[in-house]
C-alpha cells in the first residue's frame, strides 16, 4: 500500500496569504481617506438639561411633641403618667434620685442581680425612670421606663420578649394584649404569693417597648387584681411614649 501523502504548504498558499492581508490594508486606507474627507458630525451636548424646582416650601419639621427621639432622650420622668388624686407615696422607696433608678437598683430587683448586672451592661443600659404609689390601704403600683443606648443591638424589643417568656411560664397567669402596642401584653397572676406570717399577695404585671424604651408595670394587692387595672394603666403609659 503507498504511503499517506502528506499536504506540503507551498509557494501558492503563501501567494494567496499575502494577497489578502494587502486587500485589508488597502480597505483600511481608502476607509480613512473618504471619512477625511467628510465634514464633521457634531455629537450630542453632554450637558443635561435644567430642572425646574418645583414651587413651594418643604414639610413643616416635627414638633418637640410629634418627634418620639426628642420626647425620649429629655428627661424621661416627664413621660410617666402622674399618679391619681388622693394617692400616697409607694411602700418601698424608688430611686435613689428622685425618680431615677440606678443601674445597680434596677439590677437588684432580679432573682439572680450579679448576672442581671452584667447581661444590663452588656445590652447598653442607659437610665430607668420610676414613679410608684399607694391607693387605698393594700394596693400598691410601680411603673418604670427602662431605656437602651441601643447603638450594637434592638435590646429593648429583646428585653421586654425576655420578660414575657418568662412570665408566660406561670400556669396560673392570664394575658391579655395591649391596644396600640403591637406585642405588649398584661398579665394577671390569679394565684397569690403566699409568705408565712403575713396575707396573701395577688399580682399583676405588664410588658411593653416602644424605640428604645421598655415599659414595665407592676400592681399589688391582698384582693385579686381585675383585668382592666393592669391593661389600662399599660395603654395610658404607652400612650405617652
Amino acid at each position: 500500500m503507498p504511503a499517506a501523502r502528506v499536504r506540503r504548504h507551498g509557494r501558492t498558499t503563501l501567494l494567496i496569504a499575502t494577497a489578502a492581508v494587502l486587500g485589508m490594508v488597502a480597505g483600511t486606507c481608502v476607509g480613512y481617506l473618504i471619512q477625511a474627507d467628510r465634514e464633521p458630525t457634531e455629537l450630542p451636548s453632554l450637558s443635561q438639561p435644567v430642572v425646574a424646582q418645583a414651587k413651594g416650601e418643604g414639610p413643616d419639621p416635627l414638633s418637640a411633641a410629634q418627634d418620639r427621639k426628642v420626647k425620649t432622650d429629655g428627661d424621661l420622668r416627664k413621660l410617666l403618667i402622674e399618679r391619681p388624686k388622693g394617692a400616697r407615696d409607694g411602700v418601698y422607696a424608688t430611686g435613689d434620685q428622685g425618680g431615677w433608678m440606678s443601674l445597680a437598683e434596677y439590677a437588684s430587683g432580679f432573682t439572680r442581680p450579679t448576672s442581671a448586672f452584667r447581661n444590663l451592661i452588656g445590652d447598653e443600659f442607659r437610665r430607668a425612670a420610676v414613679t410608684s404609689w399607694r391607693v387605698g390601704s393594700t394596693r400598691s403600683i410601680e411603673i418604670r421606663l427602662v431605656q437602651y443606648r441601643q447603638e450594637e443591638d434592638t435590646a429593648a424589643g429583646s428585653r421586654a420578649e425576655s420578660q414575657r417568656s418568662w412570665t408566660e411560664e406561670n400556669s396560673t397567669t392570664r394575658s391579655w394584649p395591649i391596644p396600640g402596642t403591637g406585642d405588649g401584653m398584661a398579665y394577671v397572676h390569679t394565684e397569690p404569693a403566699r409568705n408565712e406570717g403575713r396575707l396573701p399577695v395577688y399580682s399583676a404585671e405588664a410588658h411593653a417597648w416602644r424605640g428604645d424604651v421598655v415599659m414595665e408595670v407592676w400592681v399589688s394587692d391582698t384582693k385579686p387584681i381585675p383585668k382592666e387595672t393592669i391593661t389600662d394603666l399599660a395603654e395610658r403609659q404607652m400612650g405617652r411614649l
